[in-house]
């Protein structure tokens, strides 16, 4: 039984036959549509979600399987009291696949040691997402046509951004990546990311200026302010619109530019932005949908 929690538990030859299969499905979806038939996906998100927890649903049901669960933790028994484990040895009962969002980090991977069914982390604190970075690498690839040679701007939160560390957890494996980290002083990317990146080779430059190197950039990932990550509210409040993208930033920027975000957004891309033929976030979505199809066939061992 496999789980997936970091998205190192995927070899860069697993991540490559994903992303093959994703294209498939878009291509020949009435292939797939049956593969997943009396099957049961439980979603067990103890966080809000919109995008990760419906696409998971969708995914599944265009599998043409089941989808049980909860969107919130005050709607499941942990609000009184019953420990992560047993709630999933109690829903392994009911479903043959879990995907699980948790605010506290390695919440998932607890669960996965006590769980008869495999698990996928949704999302754990500001720690991992792996299938949201599955969603990057299938947008960069389908956009930009590689997954070698590239230069990434990641801007914003990259303190807490738990997308921002997956993906580069996931881009050390290429070729000639070079990352460029556009981030105020408070939430500049932490240490133990840093030092990762020195040591599989991976250059990176940091900066506060999001325009200085946009010239530069193939990929631009941008992120939010993420209040639910402050203990300090004043603190968010200082930093929540550090960055906004807008039109006149992007006028040095490559013709080609792919520009990223995992959603929500609140004010760091402007809405003008949205018609870019640039922009790639809602393309992001889609996207994400069919590399979770591809994903849970992996996780069930459907071929």
């Amino acid at each position: 039984m496999r789980n997936l929690i970091d998205i190192k538990d995927l070899s860069k030859t697993e991540i490559e036959e994903l992303i093959k299969v994703a294209k498939d499905i878009m291509q020949r979806p009435e292939k797939y549509s049956e593969k997943c038939k009396h099957k049961k996906l439980a979603t067990l998100f103890f966080e809000p979600s919109t995008r990760t927890r419906l696409s998971f649903e969708a995914a599944m049901i265009e599998l043409g399987g089941n989808v049980i669960g909860f969107s919130s933790a005050s709607s499941s028994s942990t609000s009184k009291g019953e420990s992560v484990s047993d709630t999933i040895r109690t829903v392994g009962c009911y479903s043959d696949i879990i995907a699980m969002r948790h605010p506290k980090e390695g919440a998932p991977l607890v669960a996965s040691n006590k769980s008869t069914v495999p698990i996928i982390n949704a999302g754990d604190g500001g720690h991992n997402h792996p299938t949201q970075t599955l969603t990057d690498l299938l947008t960069i690839s389908c956009e930009k046509k590689r997954l070698d040679n590239l230069t990434i701007g990641l801007c914003g939160d990259l303190k807490f951004g738990r997308t921002v560390h997956s993906l580069i957890n996931a881009m050390e494996r290429y070729k000639n990546i070079k990352f460029v980290l556009i981030s105020p002083e408070e939430l500049k990317t932490p240490e133990y990311v840093k030092i990762k990146m020195e040591e599989g080779g991976i250059k990176y430059i940091e900066t506060n200026d999001i325009e200085k190197y946009i010239d530069e950039l193939d990929i631009l990932y941008m992120t939010r302010v993420q209040r639910e990550r402050f203990f300090n509210e004043e603190d968010y409040l200082r930093l929540k619109d550090y960055y906004i993208l807008n039109k006149d930033k992007l006028e040095k920027a490559k013709d080609d530019l792919c520009i990223m975000h995992p959603l929500p957004r609140v004010n760091e891309i402007s809405t003008e932005v949205d018609d870019d033929p640039r922009a790639c976030y809602f393309k992001q979505v889609a996207y994400g949908k069919y590399i979770r199809m591809a994903l849970i066939l992996k996780m069930l061992d459907i071929k």
